[in-house]
């Protein structure tokens, strides 16, 4: 069985390129299509043209060329996985040719974090970047709580790390079409303290949990319906995480999932939170999910905690 985590990146043999989707492949490689060589593509990787599929367009390119692949995600078998691009390999290049990388890095290395625990996802990890591309950075385990600490005392002092500006929160906004007003949305994100502005470009701070936090699936259940709840967090310490897990206190629902990054983090532990999405049951559990599509209607997590004070 392979071994890759969420922010992986796989090639096919067909040098199509995936980002990888989950913890666990049971069946093949659970991952979502990204880039496809097109000669009339804007982006080049080794002497070839690429280009970037969105989500929905990626979906139908799978459907006419692989159906057979073509699940919850694209699931790429064993036996057409030609490489495995792992986040933590180009950084020791990038440090030396990207002053973006090279200014997190810095930052992330005075704080104690091991050059292996960091990573680049996105268009960077396979090279396929342009002028526009964010910057994923990629913490593992509990060091990404040490390098979100050092990033704030970076974006405190001012320089080359920098706050996002209402310009960029009101794009942000906009891309994501959250449930939730953009007052409410901006107080949540800034608690956050996973992005920021690097040499003027746009990054995030990405969770993906080290392998010994990596445990057993998550089982798909069975939709019973929707609900709103409120309830207090007893464990948010995979709240970063991608799907988001809130562990509650609530007579009925055992915890919340989030698979939309919007809600990612969107809770403290001991806070109270109210949820809508759709309840689902698994085995003997009820648990509420939001982010059943790509972008969720009538679905939102907000810290009623944190909007008191």
């Amino acid at each position: 069985m392979i071994k890759a985590r969420i922010r992986d990146f796989i090639i096919s043999k067909d040098d199509w390129i995936f980002a990888v989707a989950d913890y666990f492949h049971p069946e093949g490689v659970r991952c979502v299509l990204r880039y496809v060589p097109d000669e009339t593509g804007d982006r080049q990787l080794n002497g070839m043209n690429y280009r970037k599929y969105d989500f929905d367009v990626a979906f139908d390119f799978m459907r006419n060329n692989r159906p057979e692949w073509v699940q919850d995600v694209h699931v790429v078998p064993e036996d057409q996985v030609k490489v495995i691009l792992h986040p933590s390999d180009p950084i020791p290049e990038l440090i030396k040719k990207d002053g973006r990388v090279k200014a997190v890095y810095e930052v992330l290395h005075a704080a104690g974090i091991p050059i292996d625990k960091m990573g680049v996802t996105g268009s960077v990890l396979p090279g396929l970047q342009n002028d526009t591309s964010d910057v994923d950075f990629v913490v593992y385990g509990k060091d990404w709580f040490k390098a979100r600490d050092a990033i704030a005392v970076a974006k405190a002092k001012g320089g080359f790390i920098e706050d996002i500006d209402e310009d960029m929160w009101r794009r942000i906004y906009n891309k994501r079409i959250p449930e939730i007003s953009f007052e409410e949305f901006v107080l949540h994100e800034k608690r956050k303290g996973n992005r920021g502005m690097v040499g003027g470009t746009y990054f995030d701070l990405l969770f993906v949990r080290d392998w010994d936090q990596i445990s057993s699936p998550i089982s798909r259940g069975e939709d019973i319906g929707t609900a709103k709840i409120e309830a207090i967090v007893t464990d948010a310490e995979l709240a970063f995480d991608n799907p988001s897990i809130y562990k509650i206190d609530h007579d009925e629902i055992d915890h919340v999932l989030s698979y939309t990054h919007t809600y990612a983090g969107q809770a403290l532990k001991g806070e109270l939170i109210e949820a809508q999405g759709v309840v689902e049951q698994v085995g003997d559990i009820k648990r509420l999910v939001v982010g059943t599509s790509r972008e969720p209607k009538g679905e939102w997590i907000r810290s009623l905690t944190l909007l008191d004070q």
